[in-house]
């Protein structure tokens, strides 16, 4: 793969700046492939590439979108091995974890948004018109490096089904399997300009997106400083925003009679340490019931036993590097705050210097308040903040004492867990063990962002609404 070109209008091309971004290793520090760095040039020529390609891929029947989306599908399967290799030398994520959360879950991602196009609501009849879904137009779309295929898979496949053209610019620092997606919608026949790849910076490609008057949507996933910063660029000229932000989200445990709290313990690691808590929905701040603290304090301790760090190929770690000396350093000086503030380390601590890669170890706070920057903020690595609560009351108070409100998860009696769900101010909020469900809206409340993606309302995302007053003779 040719990563030093960039994908506009069906044809690989050099940068107009002629110059690269270094795409490091993260668990060795090496440098080991660079591409483009983009800039309003190429967007210009995307823009107008996804533009002039745009009414005819519109006016192609759905079916006809599918059937190009199956051949890409077929194509982006025959990739796994190589995404696999690819994702763990761009981000560092372990190999069991990028084979089935980095890229196996994108397949079936896509399957689900191809089964479920035909179930958008296109023609809607109402009491004196009809009113008729269209295409947005050429979607820009800003990816982050944490999920490199699935946050993109999240907004190209529901664009382009839904008829849009699209510009895609990923992450600076996870750029490299975003062009095996380039290749196989080639590969597949897409109609030239209807998929395009611009690689660069955010404050150059993206900014540039955002104020280009070809381009009708922005889709953005990021922080949420990113997002306001995208959206004001775009509102600029009036486009379409859909915004997936930063999260702190809170898991409640409820207290039981067994006093056995190994499953909602494996659950809440799971997502605060596997992508080495690099994930935007990760359960950050756990509650637990006050009366029981002694107890889970003990099992929080055994079971983090079993979340290794180390290579990302050794097929039996849990946790690799974090993604670069940036997340790197962003993730100390939390740890240091927390200690400073008064939180009390149970495991973990202040990572070692980064000589080889750049690894931190699973970190757990005790007696932390909700108040506390390690409580209050997005640190975005492996590091769980425990806070205590008196009653049910207390709890659903702290979960939602939060300026974010993008995931959520109980964990208890289920008609209990279910009633307190209920009221938490949370897009998402999972329920004991219940997985995760392709075919449901994902989205924030609050600082969180704007817009769902996911299953049909995802794909409704990227279509705007036409009423015909059709009753009259």
């Amino acid at each position: 793969m040719n990563f030093e070109k960039l994908y506009i209008n069906g044809e690989w091309i050099d940068g107009a700046s002629g110059t690269f971004i270094d795409v490091e290793n993260p668990a060795t520090r090496k440098i080991f492939a660079r591409v483009p760095a983009g800039n309003e040039v190429d967007v210009d020529k995307a823009a107008k590439a996804a533009h002039a390609a745009l009414p005819e891929w519109a006016a192609l029947p759905l079916s006809v979108r599918i059937n190009f989306m199956e051949k890409f599908l077929t194509i982006f399967r025959s990739q796994e091995k190589d995404l696999i290799d690819i994702t763990i030398k761009e981000l560092g994520s372990p190999w069991a974890f990028t084979k089935s959360s980095q890229v196996e879950y994108q397949y079936v991602r896509t399957r689900s948004y191809i089964d479920l196009a035909p179930d958008v609501p296109m023609v809607e009849k109402m009491p004196l018109s009809t009113t008729y879904r269209e295409p947005v137009g050429v979607v820009g779309c800003i990816t982050p490096w944490n999920y490199p295929l699935g946050q993109v898979i999240q907004k190209i496949i529901p664009a382009m089904l839904m008829g849009n053209t699209v510009i895609l610019k990923p992450s600076q620092h996870t750029p490299l399997s975003s062009y095996y997606l380039a290749d196989a919608f080639e590969k597949a026949g897409f109609p030239k300009g209807v998929f395009n790849l611009v690689t660069g910076r955010g404050g150059e490609v993206g900014n540039a997106m955002s104020a280009h008057p070809l381009v009708d949507m922005i889709s953005f996933t990021g922080s949420t400083s990113g997002g306001i910063t995208v959206g004001k660029k775009a509102l600029e000229s009036v486009k379409h925003i859909s915004l997936e932000l930063g999260g702190k989200s809170p898991y409640v445990i409820l207290p039981n009679e067994s006093h056995d709290y190994t499953e909602p313990i494996h659950l809440c690691f799971n997502s605060i340490f596997l992508n080495s808590g690099q994930t935007c929905t990760a359960f950050s701040r756990l509650l637990i019931p006050e009366a029981e603290k002694e107890t889970i304090e003990k099992q929080l301790v055994e079971i983090a036993k079993e979340y290794t760090v180390g290579d990302p190929t050794d097929h039996t770690v849990k946790l690799g590097p974090v993604s670069s000396m940036q997340q790197y350093r962003k993730i100390s000086e939390y740890i240091q705050k927390g200690l400073d503030e008064g939180a009390r380390l149970l495991i973990g601590g202040l990572p070692e210097t980064p000589d080889h890669g750049y690894y931190i170890h699973p970190t757990i706070f005790m007696d932390v308040k909700n108040d506390m920057s390690i409580a209050k903020d997005e640190i975005f690595g492996p590091v769980l903040c425990v806070i205590t609560y008196k009653d049910e009351k207390e709890a659903l108070a702290i979960a939602n004492d939060t300026r974010y409100g993008l995931n959520a998860g109980v964990y208890g009696p289920k008609e209990k867990a279910i009633a307190l769900a209920k009221r938490i101010q949370a897009g998402n909020v999972y329920i004991n063990s219940s997985p995760r469900d392709t075919a449901a809206p994902f989205g924030g409340y609050k600082e969180s962002g704007l817009g769902r993606e996911g299953g049909i309302y995802g794909m409704i995302e990227f279509t705007q609404q036409k009423a015909l007053f059709d009753t009259g003779k």
